[in-house]
C-alpha cells in the first residue's frame, strides 16, 4: 500500500524545525519526507493545518496483561501512540514458572489486572513474546525483563538477601531473557519482592544488561522522603554496572519534600558529567496512580500476597500497621504520610462489592462503610486480595514544568488500564502539546515532539523508529496543533483527546479522521532482531 500525507507541518523528530512537506510511505516504510512525487498512491492524507510527525513512544506502559484480551490498546493510539515499552516496575508478566502462578496473579492484579482467560502456563519470556505475535498487537510492543520475576524463579517470594549461587542465577536469568530480546531490566524497589533486595544483586544484573547494551529502568527506592539517598544508590549501580540509568516517572513526592528538589537535579547533572547515562520519564500530571497495597508497610507484604491476605486478618497486627503509618519506618514511601488519606482515591477493584468505592478517597470509603478509614481500607484490599488502584496526589505544576524541560526527561503515560483509571492513560502525549506546548509554552512544538520519539528511541535502542525520514518505518501521527489537548479528569477520565486526525503504525492506518479503524498493525520488537 502506498500512502501519501501532503502539504502538512512536517516536525521530523530530531528537534529541527518544521517545514511543510510531504511523507510518502510504501508498505512499511518511508520512502520519502519533503518534497515528492503527487502520483502513483492508494491513499492521499491532506495534511494542511497539521503537524506530521513520528508515533509517539511510551516509555512506561502496563498493557502487559490486556494486549492478551484485547490487543488493539485504543487508549494508546486515539493518543497517538505507536510504540509501548512494557515489564515494568519490576513485576510483570514473564518469566513465571509454574508454580508461582498463583500468588504472581494476586501480586501483579493492582498494577496490570487478572484475568482466567490467559494461558498463564508460558514461563518465559520468550514464549511471552510468542503469545503475544500469535494473538497479534495493535501497537509495537517491546519488553523490559523484570526484577521481581527474575528473583522470584532463582528464590522464590521470601524477604531475605540471595546467596553468590542465587545472585549467578539471576544473572543466568537475565541472560537468558535479554537473549529473547528484551531491551533491559525493570525494577519497583518499592514492590514485592524486589523491595528485598539491596544494590549488590542489581548491579550483578545489570552488568549483564550492559553487555547487550540495554537499559536499567527503575522505580526508585524513595521518591519522597528518602530520595536522594534513593537516587545516589541508583546512581551507584549505573557506575558499577556501566548500565543505562533510567528512571521511571520521575517526581518528588509531598510538600514537606520539594526542598529537595535542586539536590535531585544537581545529582542527575553530577552523574551525567562522570559519564552516568542517565534519563527518566515522566507523566505530565501533578498526581500518580499504582496498586493502593503500596500504602501498606513493607513487612505486610513479606512472603507474597497470600501471607499478606493473612495478616489482614489479625486484629492485633491491624493496630501495628495503622502505628507504623502513622509514625513511620524509615526508608519506606509512605504514601499516606505524603499524600493523606484524603488524597488517595480508589480507582479499580476485582469484585463487584466493591465497585461503589471506586472514584472515592480513603476518608470517604470509611464513611460509606461506616469504619475507621484504615480499618475500611484495610477491609477493601482483603476482600479484593490487593488487587486494588488507586491515583495520589503528590506535587505541583510548577515541578512538572521543571522536570519536563530536563534534557534527560521523555514523555510518558504509566497507565493502568483498569477501572476508572489515571487520565493519564487516554491524554499524556496530547497534554503535553495542548496545555505545556500551546498554552503553557513550556517547551516548543520540535522539543516536545522530540521527547516522544527520537529521545525514547535512542535511549531504549529502537532501530529506524522515532525519527520520520526514509527507510525508518512509517510509524506516524497527524495532528491539529490548534486543537490539541487531553479532555480526561480525574472525576471522568475516560475521555480521547481531541486533535489526533491519523495515526499509521508500520504503513497501515488505525486512526483516520479521528476514529480508530481495529487494525493489528504492531509488531512485537526484539532488541536483538527489533522486528
Amino acid at each position: 500500500m502506498k500512502i501519501l500525507i501532503q502539504n502538512g507541518t512536517v516536525i521530523d523528530g530530531t528537534g529541527a524545525k518544521g517545514f511543510i512537506g510531504n511523507v510518502a510511505i510504501e508498505n512499511d516504510r518511508i520512502t520519502a519526507v519533503g518534497k515528492t512525487s503527487l502520483n502513483g498512491f492508494d491513499t492521499v492524507i491532506d495534511g494542511k493545518g497539521m503537524v506530521v510527525c513520528p508515533g509517539f513512544i511510551d516509555t512506561h506502559s502496563h498493557s502487559d496483561l490486556k494486549i492478551l484480551l484485547d490487543p488493539y490498546v485504543i487508549p494508546k493510539i486515539r493518543q497517538g501512540v505507536t510504540t509501548e515499552v512494557l515489564g515494568q516496575d519490576g513485576i510483570s508478566m514473564a518469566p513465571l514458572p509454574k508454580q508461582y502462578v498463583s500468588p504472581w496473579r494476586k501480586n501483579l492484579a493492582g498494577l496490570d489486572g487478572d484475568s482466567d482467560d490467559v494461558d498463564w502456563t508460558y514461563e518465559t519470556t520468550e514464549c511471552y513474546l510468542k503469545m503475544m505475535e500469535k494473538i497479534g498487537v495493535g501497537l509495537n510492543e517491546s519488553y523490559l525483563v523484570p526484577h521481581g520475576n527474575i528473583r522470584m524463579e532463582a528464590i522464590g517470594l521470601d524477604n531475605r538477601l540471595p546467596t553468590a549461587d542465587e545472585i549467578q542465577k539471576m544473572c543466568e536469568i537475565t541472560r537468558r531473557e535479554m537473549e529473547a530480546g528484551a531491551f533491559g531490566l525493570s525494577t519497583g524497589l518499592i514492590y514485592m519482592p524486589c523491595a528485598y533486595s539491596e544494590a549488590k544483586e542489581i548491579v550483578e544484573m545489570c552488568k549483564v544488561v550492559a553487555e547487550y547494551d540495554g537499559v536499567f529502568v527503575v522505580h526508585q527506592r524513595s521518591e519522597a522522603d528518602t530520595i536522594v539517598e534513593s537516587m545516589e544508590e541508583v546512581i551507584h549501580i549505573g557506575r558499577q554496572s556501566g548500565v543505562k540509568v533510567h528512571f521511571s516517572h520521575f517526581k518528588v513526592c509531598g510538600r514537606k519534600n520539594w526542598d529537595l528538589i535542586d539536590q535531585v537535579v544537581e545529582l542527575l547533572e553530577n552523574a551525567q558529567a562522570e559519564g552516568i547515562r542517565v534519563s527518566f520519564d515522566q507523566y505530565p500530571y501533578v498526581a500518580g496512580s499504582t496498586m493502593l497495597g503500596v500504602i501498606l508497610p513493607p513487612w505486610v507484604h513479606d512472603g507474597g500476597t497470600d501471607k499478606l491476605l493473612k495478616r489482614l486478618e489479625d486484629a492485633d497486627l491491624r493496630e501495628k500497621m495503622i502505628y507504623d503509618i502513622e509514625y513511620g519506618i524509615p526508608g519506606w514511601d509512605n504514601f499516606i504520610d505524603f499524600a493523606g488519606l484524603d488524597q488517595i482515591f480508589v480507582t479499580s477493584v476485582k469484585t463487584k462489592a466493591n465497585a461503589d468505592l471506586i472514584g472515592k478517597n480513603l476518608i470517604e470509603i470509611g464513611q460509606i462503610r461506616g469504619k475507621d478509614a484504615y480499618q475500611a481500607t484495610f477491609d477493601l484490599l482483603h476482600d479484593e486480595e490487593n488487587a486494588v488502584g488507586m491515583v495520589d496526589f503528590y506535587g505541583t505544576e510548577e515541578h512538572v514544568i521543571r522536570f519536563m524541560k530536563r534534557p534527560e526527561q521523555n514523555v510518558c503515560t504509566d497507565g493502568l488500564l483498569g477501572g476508572k483509571p489515571h487520565p493519564r492513560v487516554f491524554g499524556s502525549f496530547p497534554r503535553v502539546l495542548g496545555k505545556y506546548v500551546r498554552e503553557d509554552k513550556a517547551l516548543t512544538l520540535e522539543e516536545a515532539i522530540q521527547k516522544m520519539t527520537s529521545k525514547p528511541a535512542e535511549v531504549f535502542g529502537f532501530v529506524d523508529r522515532g525519527v520520520l525520514k526514509a527507510g525508518n518505518f512509517a510509524d506516524i501521527v497527524v495532528f491539529n496543533p490548534l486543537t490539541i489537548i487531553d479532555k480526561g479528569t480525574f472525576i471522568d477520565p475516560v475521555q480521547y483527546p481531541e486533535g489526533i486526525e491519523h495515526v499509521i503504525i508500520n504503513g497501515n492506518p488505525v486512526v483516520q479522521n479521528g476514529v480508530e479503524a481495529k487494525t493489528l498493525a504492531g509488531r512485537v520488537i526484539r532488541k536483538n532482531g527489533q522486528s
